[in-house]
């Protein structure tokens, strides 16, 4: 029995597939499912079955996943405890991000970081900053770059880091691009591209119409920034982005109204961080 057998565990949990899982663990499908079997003969339990082209967990293994993931929490403590009592950087760090941030604010940082302590191995996620945050209450990541919500989980600890302007968009050649002076009641008689009401970016924006009674016309939900961009850039509808997305596809909308997210860091104060996780830290700060 190794860690490995768990991991491979926790990513078939997670996907669903066994395919998936080798791809997330870069190794071949029979190595997954043969630590799959490993895992099974040790508990005596069968933990999937064949599902279409994925695989179903039976009631052993959803019962299984929660107390896997705490007890590879515990083992990671126990390795912060004794790398920071030792006074090494090294070792595996578990971070998320959202795409915007990971994309456009993190690579400077991640590059001065890799370069400075070689010997951390930088085990980066590409989440929703809505999954992000769960995931590092669930203590699955250990720390999240991600757009901060509105309001803060007093169980967590936050660190903002870049003011992000929104500004309301259009394509060129949209009605609303030649209008002066628009209000938010000018807004919703037109189609609108946002992100799903749960995103934290969604809700700043929904915010600003409810305060006026109103309610925007959407369209279409896709929480990816860049693919909104690409959809409001050929007409579909206006939208809200953030200003550093504004390229010469898209056309500010003159409407006197400043919005603005947080974009920060968040993460457990009730687990013990490694020394790698405090020195990211303090580069990002």
């Amino acid at each position: 029995m190794n860690l490995a057998a768990f991991d491979a565990f926790i990513k078939v949990m997670e996907t669903g597939s066994i395919s998936m899982a080798a791809e997330l663990l870069f190794i071949t499908q029979p190595a997954v499912t043969k630590r799959i079997h490993t895992l099974e003969n040790y508990f005596g339990v069968k933990l999937f079955e064949s599902a279409g082209r994925g695989v179903q967990p039976t009631h052993a293994a959803n019962s299984l996943l929660p107390k896997v993931k705490n007890w590879i929490n515990e083992l990671n403590d126990i390795h912060h405890t004794l790398s920071h009592e030792q006074d090494e950087v090294r070792g595996t760090v578990k971070i998320g991000t959202s795409h915007h941030i990971g994309l456009h604010h993190l690579p400077d940082y991640l590059k001065q970081y890799t370069q400075r302590f070689s010997e951390v191995v930088l085990d980066v996620h590409f989440v929703d900053s809505e999954q992000a945050h769960e995931q590092v209450l669930a203590g699955d990541l250990e720390l999240a770059f991600l757009t901060l919500p509105p309001i803060l989980d007093s169980r967590l600890k936050y660190i903002n880091i870049w003011d992000d302007p929104l500004v309301f968009v259009s394509a060129p050649f949209h009605p609303l691009a030649e209008k002066k002076n628009l209000q938010l009641k000018d807004l919703i008689e037109y189609p609108s591209l946002l992100p799903a009401a749960q995103t934290f970016t969604s809700q700043i924006t929904l915010h600003e119409f409810e305060k006026e009674g109103l309610k925007p016309r959407v369209s279409m939900s896709n929480n990816p920034l860049e693919t909104i961009r690409m959809l409001v850039s050929i007409g579909l509808g206006w939208s809200v982005l953030p200003k550093t997305l504004i390229n010469d596809e898209l056309q500010q909308l003159d409407l006197n109204l400043e919005m603005s997210r947080q974009l920060g860091i968040v993460w457990h104060p009730g687990r013990t961080q490694s020394r790698a996780l405090e020195e990211l830290i303090k580069i990002v700060e």
